[in-house]
């Protein structure tokens, strides 16, 4: 099955969830932080799993990763990508951090990353079984510095098996005139991705 060949309907699916997911998420990211924080998802489309290096810049390329699995019907891994100059300013945003010429994550910085991609998971999570009527259950986040090699490397170690294709939601985040880029990954088992489809009504 080719997902990089999807219909209209299907990508107005996969949208009309980003959009649901990024509105929930900015809404508890504003409680969480006592602040206006607005999130747009500019594009969401579905790559092979192995050109995700390649959208994050190469493999030296350094990013915070923020990683958790997904237990459910349709089971998966879940990826949140922040590139080194966008964790920068994401920091300063969550936490009031300096900006500095090179990134030491402390406990609260890495603590606010691991939160951050909590509430990104849940609220696609639950945008997603709002639309297929699935259950998800996500596993407690775990967070990495590294490059992006590295980072996927991990992760792929972790997956157990390589993922066919990765749905990539791009996240922008905007406090005030301040504003973040980052890649949320949805990587499905072999299979989980024609039964999510499936279970949206839109089939190939």
């Amino acid at each position: 099955m080719d997902f990089e060949q999807l219909n209209c309907l299907q990508k107005d699916a996969l949208k009309e969830i980003g959009n649901i997911g990024a509105g929930n998420a900015a809404t508890a990211l504003s409680t969480l932080l006592n602040k206006k924080i607005n999130m747009s998802v500019p594009n969401i489309f579905i790559l092979p799993f192995s050109q995700v290096v390649e959208l994050m810049g190469g493999d030296d390329t350094p990013v915070a990763g923020g990683y958790l699995q997904v237990e459910a019907k349709a089971p998966m891994s879940i990826l949140f990508v922040i590139p080194e100059e966008s964790l920068k300013l994401f920091l300063k945003i969550l936490v009031g951090k300096q900006e500095t010429a090179t990134i030491t994550l402390d406990e609260l910085d890495i603590s606010a990353l691991k939160e951050v991609t909590n509430i990104l998971a849940g609220s696609y999570l639950t945008a997603l079984s709002g639309f297929t009527n699935m259950e998800f259950n996500p596993s407690v986040p775990a967070l990495a510095f590294d490059m992006v090699g590295a980072i996927l490397g991990n992760v792929l170690q972790l997956y157990g098996e390589v993922s066919d294709y990765a749905l990539v939601i791009e996240s922008v985040f905007e406090e005030e005139e301040k504003e973040v880029k980052g890649h949320f990954f949805l990587l499905p088992e072999p299979g989980s991705l024609e039964i999510m489809f499936r279970e949206l009504g839109v089939v190939f």
